[in-house]
């Protein structure tokens, strides 16, 4: 993996982890027509630069996060991450087994646009306008709707931000509160990705995420600027998607999905 690729990797997690189009996916995508190699330390790469979007979310609403006066928010968070930890934890295999399978993905990414072509007229009273109205209940609930996106190509953001909508949260509260379970979600599978799992395992290359990144001086530089990018990138999409949310709802990002999801369709199942 040249920087170059990995860069515009990052840039591509950056620009869709927090939109509700799915970061996987799009990275996979990317990976494949720049013809990279699927190996353990992209896979791993893939999965590590979230770091970088999660800090982009802390440093967005950094007054939130440092509030000492809101526990409640850190208590919320703490409960609606549990589904994600142990469902994630239990599916770990069948997850990974499911990256390399882009007309899967390809299909996911449609349905899931024609879902988002309907939310708005769904929900369209809601009653939940702040993070702090949110009971532990219902954040729980969150959380359990963040599950669906273990399934690549649903994308984490939006299965948390219909999930809140459901339970009264108006989109941008919705919305707001995806970005902040995002932090623990993503950081506990960041940790377990570098330090805990092992990648490739059963083969003579197996080896945990730090060793594959300390491997070499070219491993170690592409791991540290790729979560600098996604960091950048995520802060720019964070601010840019809440304005279009408001003013336009889910509609544009159904019908990308949807057109990405046919283009990729017939890419993969005709040309690759």
């Amino acid at each position: 993996m040249d920087l170059f690729k990995a860069i515009i990797i990052a840039i591509i997690e950056g620009l869709t982890e927090y939109l509700p189009i799915s970061s996987t996916a799009h990275m996979g995508f990317t990976a494949s027509l720049m013809g990279m190699e699927e190996s353990e330390f992209l896979k791993m790469f893939q999965v590590s630069i979230q770091f970088g979007a999660i800090l982009s979310v802390v440093v967005a609403y950094w007054r939130k996060f440092f509030d000492l006066k809101n526990l409640q928010l850190y208590y919320k968070l703490a409960f609606a991450v549990i589904p994600a930890l142990v469902l994630g934890y239990i599916f770990d295999d069948i997850i990974e087994s499911v990256l390399g399978n882009q007309i899967a993905i390809s299909a996911v990414l449609v349905l899931g646009g024609i879902v988002l072509l309907f939310a708005d007229q769904w929900f369209k009273n809601p009653v939940i306008h702040d993070e702090k109205e949110i009971s532990i209940k219902k954040a729980v609930t969150i959380g359990f709707w963040q599950c669906l996106a273990m399934m690549p190509g649903t994308s984490r953001s939006a299965a948390s931000i219909i999930g809140g909508m459901t339970q009264g949260l108006s989109r941008k509260a919705a919305a707001e509160f995806s970005f902040f379970l995002a932090v623990p979600t993503m950081l506990a599978v960041t940790v377990y990705s570098v330090f805990v799992k092992t990648w490739g395992k059963g083969t003579p290359t197996a080896a945990k995420g730090y060793e594959m990144i300390l491997e070499s001086q070219d491993h170690i530089t592409i791991f540290i600027i790729g979560n600098i990018v996604a960091f950048i990138t995520a802060l720019i999409a964070i601010k840019a998607f809440i304005g279009v949310l408001n003013k336009y709802g889910f509609k544009p990002w159904g019908w990308y999905r949807i057109f990405v999801g046919v283009a990729l369709l017939i890419y993969f199942y005709w040309f690759k």
